[in-house]
């Protein structure tokens, strides 16, 4: 077989900033990992929504996943965590493949083969959510071909910034994420920058997400805020940033998913504030979404897993309610 590493082309990579200027598997740069510190230092090296994507009609592929970092996660088994997800065809409507995964969290490699037609057709690999990847080899038999993938209907990426929620806790797999979702049914390029905790308003953070073209920027790190005082603090402050890099930009605001929480009320309603002062300030290009209505009350006992992160059921609901905001803010 002819192997190709998704460091070069024709393999190209979405999901992560400037991956073609820098060539890093890493959301996050080094010196915003230190500076933000704490678990952020893991997390920003790990690329949870990026694709490695090419057109072949092979009708055999090998996908290697060579990893860097390799740990358990209390909520999450390998399957959700530290597998690479493969689909086939064009993004809305691509079918699932399967998944590649190791066997123990010491196999720091891992194989697995896909079959698909003669057909010349898009591949698309789903990065794993948890670990820093070394490296991806795609294996082709030799006589196919091999090409550049079709791209993105909306080709500036949305970028989603927030909370473990975001970053695809706790669905069963990365593609299942509401991002994701969003970003296959739409044909849209998008970022995932959530991160489990880690995601708090930070100025420094804004600075970094004013430097990345974007179409729309969807922000939900409630969650992640310690209490209401913190995004009190943070939230407003954060959304000027932004605003004031880019005065055209569409935002939209999400509040977390669930609860009948008394701080949960106080919570939402500091982000309905800033939205509403947005657009008392004259910003025709601004969304609020209420988390606390994604999940229809008569099902809401099936759409997490712990009370806070969704599982595939509540990412399909949050998928539901964000994507017409964004269908309406994209143009």
């Amino acid at each position: 077989m002819k192997e190709y590493s998704i460091f070069n082309k024709p393999v190209k990579v979405y999901g992560i900033p400037f991956f073609e200027e820098k060539k890093t598997l890493e959301r996050v740069p080094e010196f915003l990992r230190e500076t933000l510190g704490g678990w952020m230092k893991h997390l920003g090296k790990r690329c949870p929504g990026a694709r490695a994507e090419f057109k072949t009609n092979s009708e055999k592929i090998t996908v290697k996943v060579i990893f860097d970092t390799l740990s358990w996660d209390i909520g999450m088994s390998i399957y959700s965590c530290q597998s690479a997800y493969v689909y086939i065809g064009q993004h809305s409507s691509s079918r699932y493949a399967g998944h590649v995964h190791p066997d123990s969290y010491e196999q720091k490699e891992c194989t697995a083969e896909f079959a698909k037609s003669n057909e010349l057709e898009d591949v698309q690999i789903f990065l794993p959510r948890n670990e820093a990847v070394k490296d991806i080899i795609i294996g082709i038999e030799d006589g196919a071909e091999i090409s550049e993938p079709a791209g993105y209907k909306y080709s500036v990426p949305i970028m989603f910034y927030g909370s473990s929620i975001t970053e695809g806790g706790c669905c069963s797999k990365i593609s299942n994420a509401y991002s994701s979702i969003i970003s296959r049914r739409m044909d849209a390029d998008f970022y995932n920058f959530g991160f489990s905790g880690s995601a708090r308003g930070e100025k420094e953070m804004a600075e970094y997400i004013n430097t990345i073209e974007k179409s729309v920027f969807v922000y939900d790190y409630d969650h992640n805020a310690p209490d209401a005082a913190h995004l009190k603090k943070t939230h407003e402050p954060f959304f000027r940033l932004i605003r004031e890099k880019n005065p055209d930009l569409p935002v939209i605001m999400v509040t977390m998913p669930l609860f009948e929480k008394r701080e949960q009320c106080e919570r939402t309603g500091i982000i309905r504030a800033t939205y509403e002062n947005a657009v008392r300030d004259g910003d025709k290009n601004v969304y609020f979404v209420d988390g606390g209505k994604f999940f229809p009350p008569e099902n809401m006992v099936f759409c997490t897993n712990d009370n806070t992160h969704p599982n595939d059921l509540g990412m399909f609901y949050m998928a539901n309610a964000i994507e017409p905001v964004i269908r309406k803010a994209i143009v």
